[in-house]
This record gives C-alpha cells, sequence and structure tokens, in this order.
C-alpha cells in the first residue's frame, strides 16, 4: 500500500513512518525539511516539502498518487487563533483528498472529537472530524488519542521543585492515557488490516485519575508526590494566570477543556484495545529520568505549572 503521511518528522509521524517502511508499504512521507525528513528518506521514505499546517507546499498534489492516507493537525499552543486553526487545515485535508485515489484515511483526533460545543481544545477536533466526514468516498478512521503521557513530562520542574502536581483535572476524574509510541504502533495497524466500515472511531489510552499518577511518580522517585487540583472557576487563580501566564482567551480555551472532562460529557469507551506501556512502566523509564535532572538544574522562571504546585 502506498500512504501518505502527514507531519511524518513529529514525534508520532516519524515512528509511524518507519513502522510503515518496515512493514513492506511505500510511504510518502510530508515535512518541512531538515534531519529529521533526511533519516526517513534514508529508510525508504519518499520526500514531499510542504505543510498543512501552514499552507505550505503543492498540496493539492500530495495525496495524487496515495492508497491511504494518515492526517494529523498539529496543535500551536503560541496561537490565539485556538479554534481557527483546526478547520483550517481540516478545509486544506478536504481539498487535497476529495479528487485523489486515497480510498482509506486515519485521522488523528482528540477524545470527546463527538461533542459539539465550547469543549476548548476538544471543539477543534470535533471541527476536525466534522469537516473531514464530508468525504463520501473515503474510509475514515478517527483515532481518538487520550492524554500523552510524555506530555506529563511539562510538571517535570514542578515536582523536582516542590514534589507536586498541580492541575485543573478534578480528583475523580479517570481519563485515558496513552504513549506516542503505541499511539504509533496503533496507527500502523490500521493500515496492515484495512476497515471496510465507511466511518469508524478507535479510542486509545490507558484510564488513571491524576491522584493515581502522583502516587505513581512519588513511588518511582521514593518520596511522596501528591496532586493538587487547581480549580478552574477560582477567580484568584484566574486573575494569576491572566495577569502572570497568559491571556483572557487562553484561560478561557483551558477553562472549557477541563470543564468538558470534569462534568462527565466526555465519555471513554469501555472495549478500547490493550496497550503495551502502562503509566508505571513510563514513570520508571521516561519521566523519573527527566525529573531527576530537573533536580540537578538551575531553578528556571516560574510557569503556572510551577505556581500551581506550591501556591
Amino acid at each position: 500500500m502506498r500512504i501518505a503521511v502527514v507531519g511524518a518528522t513529529g514525534r508520532i509521524g516519524a515512528r509511524l513512518t518507519e513502522n510503515l517502511l518496515a512493514g513492506g508499504h511505500s510511504v510518502k512521507a510530508l515535512s518541512r525539511g531538515g534531519p529529521g525528513l533526511d533519516s526517513l528518506v534514508a529508510k525508504g521514505a519518499e520526500p514531499f516539502l510542504g505543510s498543512f499546517d501552514t499552507g505550505a507546499g503543492e498540496l493539492n498534489t500530495f495525496f495524487e498518487d496515495a492508497d491511504a492516507a494518515f492526517l494529523m493537525v498539529k496543535t500551536i499552543w503560541g496561537s490565539e487563533d485556538f479554534h481557527g486553526h483546526y478547520p483550517t487545515v481540516a478545509l486544506r485535508f478536504f481539498d487535497a483528498l476529495r479528487d485523489s485515489p486515497v480510498k482509506l484515511a486515519v485521522s488523528l483526533t482528540a477524545m470527546g472529537s463527538e461533542l459539539s460545543g465550547n469543549t476548548g481544545h476538544l471543539q477543534g477536533f470535533h471541527l476536525l472530524d466534522q469537516i473531514l466526514n464530508r468525504l463520501r468516498d473515503i474510509n475514515l478512521v478517527h483515532l481518538q488519542g487520550g492524554w500523552f503521557m510524555e506530555d506529563l513530562g511539562r510538571w517535570s520542574d514542578a515536582i523536582a521543585q516542590h514534589d507536586r502536581i498541580g492541575f485543573t483535572l478534578a480528583p475523580d476524574v479517570k481519563a485515558p492515557w496513552v504513549s506516542i509510541g503505541d499511539l504509533a504502533d496503533f496507527a500502523a495497524k490500521e493500515f496492515d488490516t484495512p476497515t471496510d466500515q465507511h466511518r469508524s472511531v478507535r479510542q486509545l489510552g490507558i484510564d488513571y485519575t491524576m491522584p493515581e499518577i502522583a502516587a505513581m511518580i512519588g513511588r518511582a522517585l521514593g518520596r511522596e508526590v501528591d496532586y493538587r487540583f487547581i480549580n478552574p472557576n477560582d477567580r484568584e487563580v484566574e486573575t494569576v494566570f491572566r495577569e502572570r501566564f497568559g491571556t483572557l482567551d487562553r484561560w478561557v480555551y483551558d477553562k472549557n477543556t477541563s470543564a468538558a472532562l470534569n462534568d462527565g460529557r466526555v465519555k471513554f469507551h469501555n472495549d478500547r484495545p490493550a496497550l503495551p506501556t502502562t503509566m508505571e512502566e513510563f514513570v520508571k523509564d521516561t519521566l523519573r529520568p527527566l525529573i531527576e535532572k530537573a533536580r540537578t538544574e538551575r531553578v528556571k522562571p516560574e510557569t503556572f505549572l510551577t505556581w500551581s504546585a506550591h501556591s
């Protein structure tokens, strides 16, 4: 199968591309260039310069000789156009795919993407899904990933300095977490055994509460690590965030994301596939070294996450 991979040099795309090549597939690798793309080309990928996120390159020709495609939108956290970015990229996908020979597309979306309304970060994925669903002649797999385990590294400084995680996810909410490697490996298998369904959803992740994760980190470090719930409805917290760490738009965006999870609107399936990487393994093998490294470094400027851990 000839597969066109969007974001081929990213954290997910690079591993996916390597898996597909190892499985005997032909891969067109979309990237803005650089050593990562050179490495994939050396392994047999065909390079294609461009970006659906920026609109750069001859994007309407990217899928013209492909049987299948992997789609993903890069989250641009520094942009204030939080909601506009996803439909813009989705429309570029749509225009490039609708007259292409592609018959299967695997799209990386997010838990809760089936929900409409003000759901913060999840709202963009809902718009992405709805636009892609208009592709009438393509079997589309919505791959709903949970939180990335790797993103726990953002709390390395907070844990190193204060032995605490502060976050806006309610303590009793079980949310799915998935390693990037497991997600890429699962996506590769979707191309090995392509679906015959016109529209399907796959949810990926193992459920944990934030206090459970904090306890696992504590056991790995040999000292107690606790969890502090940051109530997004607390006006004092909002004031600190807006004055020191971000804008009102970003605060509302993050607050709506947390609300969709905390009030139970986001539903997690019970029949999710088993995944090899548990949180315990990830904490021991990947997160613990990051925390230990952070303890030996100079104290960095305070962020909202480090402020949340000690205030």
